[in-house]
């Protein structure tokens, strides 16, 4: 024991900063984690086996599948999303550009097609066909509108939009997660350092009664392991709040969801489910030759309405303006959609929606959104953080021994 002292007393400096070196290690350990969850975006170094990618960009087509499930199974019903469209007020909205794409579509069809009969034709009379075009387009509009809504999954597969759309843009599926558990990250690299100073506390009294050089090199290790292991743990156990006198334990980011569910509500709606990638999915997705074949059939419809042309024109000439407008239409529809994005990002609430139905999530389903960015791979999180834990360790002991 008085050797103990002894060392002690002409170590002291050396022993006092044992436990704040470990709470380092733990911090350390815990950052170098959560960088290499996100990044680098691409592989870096020789592959197979020797670099590293971000685990997130690594696996982003199962991280994405995963959370298009969670999102498609739980969390949104686009068909009830799109009941939310009032076709009177999407009509109102889009009445004035509505008319300019009929009346140049119209025209641009009859002077291609037809030429003799457009040019023959006075001025009144085209400009009376034209009208008589235009009138039935707010109904045009209406049908289109119920067509895709009680025949989504034909036109749509938003699986297929989602999954493409994250697996495209890992910055995207990156920030998704990062943003969503940014306090879990913070809370990860704060535990680090409560925990290592613990086990430093412990270092110190081991290496004090022992100095045996490899008590440094194994705590290092064990802070960098036991940490990062149980830092994590921490995120999301337990899930339900478990009572222990006054205090009441819950994982973080169990007890976060009210906060997590506007943040992924809102990313889902501004990022993911826009007005405009719905649009582009439907109109260019593996389903978009469905809904051609349906505007077909509606303009077809529309333009038999019109039973002078419909006579005039015959057989052969008037399918090929039939479908020579119905591609067109499709061609000008994001455009003209553009009009009413404001009314329809408003009307369809994507984020409400997405939050209300996260909050009514069971624990462990709502654990899912998040559990695995840290399930792949998180051995090998853990295995780095101890042997950075072990390598700092080492450095320990060369200081002490020098």
């Amino acid at each position: 024991m008085d050797a103990v002292l002894h060392d002690l007393a002409l170590h002291w400096p050396l022993y006092a900063a044992m436990p704040f070196i470990a709470a380092l290690i733990g911090y350390v350990t815990k950052r170098v984690a959560i960088e290499m969850m996100f990044r680098p975006l691409e592989f870096v170094g020789i592959p197979p086996l020797l670099g590293w990618q971000g685990v997130v960009p690594k696996h982003g087509g199962r991280m994405a599948a995963v959370a298009t499930e969670l999102l498609t199974a739980n969390l949104l019903d686009l068909k009830e999303v799109l009941g939310r469209i009032d076709p009177v007020i999407i009509t109102s909205e889009l009445e004035q550009p509505l008319l300019r794409a009929v009346d140049h579509t119209a025209r641009e069809v009859l002077a291609e097609h037809h030429p003799r009969l457009w040019e023959v034709l006075p001025t009144l009379a085209q400009e009376l066909l034209i009208k008589q075009v235009q009138a039935s387009a707010p109904r045009l509009v209406r049908e289109f509108l119920d067509d895709v809504r009680e025949n989504l999954d034909e036109v749509l597969d938003v699986q297929h939009m989602t999954v493409q759309r994250l697996t495209r843009d890992k910055k995207l599926l990156v920030r998704l997660i990062r943003e969503t558990s940014r306090p879990e990250m913070a809370f990860i690299a704060r535990t680090g350092i409560y925990f290592g100073f613990g086990l430093g506390l412990v270092q110190t009294i081991v290496w004090a009664f022992t100095r045996e050089p490899w008590v440094l090199p194994v705590f290092g290790g064990v802070i960098g392991l036991c940490t990062d292991w149980l830092a994590i743990k921490l995120i999301f156990v337990p899930r339900e709040p478990v009572r222990v006198g006054r205090v009441i334990f819950q994982g973080k980011f169990q007890r976060r969801r009210a906060e997590v569910a506007r943040q992924y509500g809102e990313l889902i709606a501004n990022e993911v489910l826009t007005v405009q990638n719905l649009l582009d999915a439907i109109l260019r997705g593996p389903r978009a030759d469905r809904l051609a074949a349906r505007v077909e059939r509606l303009v077809s419809e529309t333009v038999d309405a019109q039973m002078p042309l419909a006579w005039a024109v015959g057989g052969t000439r008037l399918r090929e303006m039939k479908h020579a407008a119905a591609r067109k239409a499709l061609e000008q529809l994001p455009d003209t959609a553009r009009y009413a994005e404001g009314y329809l990002t408003e009307a369809m609430d994507v984020a409400k929606v997405i939050e209300q139905r996260m909050l009514a999530l069971t624990p462990l389903e709502f654990e899912g959104l998040l559990r695995p960015a840290f399930r792949q791979d998180e051995w090998k999180l853990i295995a780095v953080g101890g042997v950075i834990g072990f390598v700092v360790g080492e450095l320990q002991v060369l200081l002490m021994l020098g």
